[in-house]
């Protein structure tokens, strides 16, 4: 069973600002949903560590949620509520078609309040014990609907990426002999508050090297923190090679091989990699970590598109308008985009990257083989391109859309 810790719910309501804001935010702190609590107990485990990108099977929150920052305090006015012409009633339409579709009990289990701390509860490991409805529990029917509502949120590339992941966990379950554990089915359904054209709410997607996180507000959608990975990232199934995760490693490999000597020496930290470099992966939400490497302002103009081609590779998995919005925002703020790299460049090399600007936090991990590792013929040791983890999250407190949340019910006379 999960727990969930809080160590700080005093300082919240200051950092908050605004008491009907709060007042309506307030049971984040206890409140798991509609149909199912989290179970908190024992003493609070410090906190949130995550730098592998998961975390054990108990792992659980021990902070209020605050998000990514550089110094522990948040940069304002980079959220605002406002219009941005995405067509989100196609998501509406899923998500209530894949609600109704769902046994009382099911729902009752799926359903979270908006501000629930359920949106935290996510892990990359494939032994943490999630709530919701996992595929396994559905029937085909049932199956077609979530899929259909991962269709209308993600582009064409997004729900083709979901899918191989999980047929790449399927079929690496059964080159080790372990299908309890790693499978194609082992992934859950959770969705927060009611679907609606002007009310707040969203889904979480979630299990082994997979997980979307998807806030919706009126036009606007708040996609991350998204986890995306595999072990390995290649394999022959059914006579075909699945190959998935490739387009950030390729985009990262083009950027740092269009720098020249003196802009790598800037950016790369270190010619080697370490195992687990990832520093904003499960239950790190409230990471702080300083600007470091190679700042966007000093690249050309080709270097620049490079650059937004890592980001590409990850925004690009929603659906093309909610998409476009996305890489505007993050294209404003390039000038104070850093970029850092450790490990090699050589198309073939293991390495880290992190970019990193007051909207946008991605981070691109090579690791060494893990509990997959004899579905490729591997063992323990040196990071490989074979296994990746990968993230993208929103600083400054607008990841799971906290911040646009926050300012929707300091503003809507309703929640007054």
């Amino acid at each position: 069973m999960r727990k969930v810790f809080f160590a700080s719910g005093a300082t919240a309501v200051a950092t908050m600002g605004g008491a009907g804001a709060w007042a309506a935010l307030a049971d984040d702190t206890t409140t798991a949903g509609a149909g199912a609590a989290a179970s908190p107990g024992g003493a609070p485990s410090g906190a949130p560590g995550g730098g592998a990108g998961g975390g054990p099977g108990d792992q659980g929150i021990t902070e209020d949620f605050f998000g990514l920052t550089t110094d522990g305090k948040r940069v304002t006015d980079l959220f605002t509520i406002h219009s941005t012409g995405v067509a989100t009633a196609p998501v509406i339409s899923a998500a209530e078609a894949f609600l109704a579709g769902l046994t009382d009990d099911q729902r009752t289990s799926t359903q979270f309040t908006v501000h629930s701390t359920e949106w935290r509860l996510w892990s990359n490991v494939d032994s943490y014990a999630r709530q919701g409805v996992s595929l396994a529990d559905l029937t085909g029917t049932q199956k077609a609907l979530g899929t259909a509502l991962l269709e209308a949120a993600l582009s064409a590339d997004g729900l083709e990426t979901t899918e191989k992941i999980r047929r790449i966990n399927q079929a690496a379950g059964e080159a080790i002999g372990n299908t309890d554990a790693f499978n194609e089915d082992a992934y859950y359904w959770t969705v927060m508050g009611t679907p609606s054209a002007t009310e707040p709410w969203g889904f979480q997607f979630d299990g082994h090297h997979l997980v979307v996180n998807y806030f919706v507000l009126g036009d606007q959608v708040v996609m991350s923190p998204c986890f995306w990975g595999s072990e390995p990232t290649e394999m022959e199934i059914d006579g075909t090679t699945v190959r998935v995760c490739h387009e950030e490693v390729e985009a990262s490999l083009a950027f740092v091989n269009s720098l020249t000597p003196a802009q790598r020496k800037t950016a790369i930290a270190s010619a080697t990699k370490s195992n687990e470099s990832m520093k904003a992966g499960a239950f790190s939400d409230n990471t702080v970590q300083a600007y470091e490497g190679l700042r966007g302002n000093t690249l050309s103009t080709a270097q620049r598109k490079k650059l937004l081609g890592i980001a590409e590779a990850f925004v690009g998995r929603a659906r093309a308008d909610a998409a476009k919005v996305r890489m505007a925002e993050i294209a404003r703020h390039l000038d104070d985009t850093y970029v850092t790299w450790a490990g090699g460049i050589a198309d073939d090399s293991a390495f880290y990257v992190r970019v990193h600007s007051p909207v946008v936090w991605i981070e691109v991990d090579c690791q060494a083989p893990g509990p997959l590792a004899g579905a490729y013929d591997s063992t323990q040791g040196t990071p490989t391109q074979k296994h990746v983890h990968a993230i993208i999250r929103t600083p400054n407190g607008n990841d799971y859309g906290r911040e646009l949340l926050r300012q929707h019910y300091l503003t809507s006379p309703h929640h007054n």
